[in-house]
């Protein structure tokens, strides 16, 4: 399994950068996960931050080397971050739980499968065209099904931030799955957070995904984005996979995972790293002790799907 990846993220002009991104991969399987916590609720990152470490915990423990069921793995998983955020809320007397957008995606066997909540995105690109996106859980995205909005109100809309599926709210949310998807040497998988695809226009996206390698266009998108949103800007994050599939390829900046291990996990997502700032409120004791719980609501999740 040989491919190049980028990620990166910009703290726009907001105080808090509450957008969480990442990535695991084992010999046969890589997981990307990004997570937009959502800025009108209280501790947004807090929201994301756990939505990145149980998508990682239960990823360690079932892809061995790679998972049996992606579909029902990605349903499982991002449900049981759901409740890992509402568990942390309840044990810390949050006034409001957190909440976080989250698209994430699962490739393994030269396949690819996504899920998401919210209106974080994913893009599958292949030769200028784009083969698939996810469909934003907005009001708005309602709106334009029903031909009451057009394409060109996007960025404009009142409506355009009003979102009905995220993860941390008082209802479970509606976790949207894709069909497997079928991927070739030179494909482009990118997740983003609506801080990068509200400010540039998805032709802009498709050329500068088509014409460069994920090391120049995912700093390139996210350094416009923020520049064309000023001193307004939204977090605006991106992480993207050009996939080579099995082909042997020596270009730089291409990962092999041939040489690992079968049971090995490499991951930029640290499971057991400290919450936001916005945890500063509890002491250290209590934040481990949060995460302890957390690891062991998802180890016996992950239990019972065995």
């Amino acid at each position: 399994m040989q491919f190049s990846v980028y990620q990166q993220t910009h703290i726009g002009g907001r105080k808090v950068n509450q957008d969480r991104m990442g990535y695991s991969f084992t010999r046969d399987a890589l997981l990307l996960v990004l997570a937009d916590g959502m800025g009108g609720h209280l501790g947004g990152e807090i929201a994301a931050t756990i939505t990145l470490q149980t998508l990682s915990m239960m990823f360690r423990m079932q892809a061995r080397p790679y998972v049996k069921k992606p579909e029902r793995f990605l349903e499982e998983a991002l449900m049981q971050a759901h409740w890992d955020i509402l568990s942390y809320a309840e044990t810390h007397k949050l006034p409001e739980t957190p909440r976080t957008t989250v698209v994430a995606c699962l490739v393994q066997h030269n396949c690819a499968v996504w899920a998401h909540c919210g209106d974080s995105r994913l893009y599958w690109v292949r030769r200028n065209q784009v083969l698939a996106r996810t469909r934003d859980h907005s009001h708005l995205e309602y709106l334009i099904e029903r031909g009451r909005a057009t394409e060109s109100q996007r960025n404009t809309h009142p409506d355009r931030n009003k979102l009905y599926n995220c993860l941390g709210a008082g209802q479970s949310p509606k976790i949207e799955i894709s069909n497997q998807a079928s991927l070739e040497a030179g494909d482009t998988l990118l997740l983003c957070s609506d801080g990068l695809w509200s400010m540039l226009p998805e032709t802009e996206i498709v050329h500068r995904l088509s014409t460069s390698t994920v090391v120049q266009a995912v700093p390139d998108m996210v350094a416009m984005a923020a520049a064309i949103g000023g001193a307004r800007a939204d977090n605006t994050t991106a992480l993207a996979i050009t996939w080579q599939g099995a082909s042997a390829s020596d270009a730089p900046g291409v990962i092999s995972t041939q040489m690992l291990p079968e049971n090995e996990v490499s991951s930029t997502i640290t499971a057991g790293e400290p919450l936001p700032s916005s945890a500063d409120a509890f002491d250290e004791d209590e934040i481990e002790k949060a995460i302890a719980e957390i690891r062991q609501a998802i180890e016996k999740s992950s239990q019972l799907l065995k």
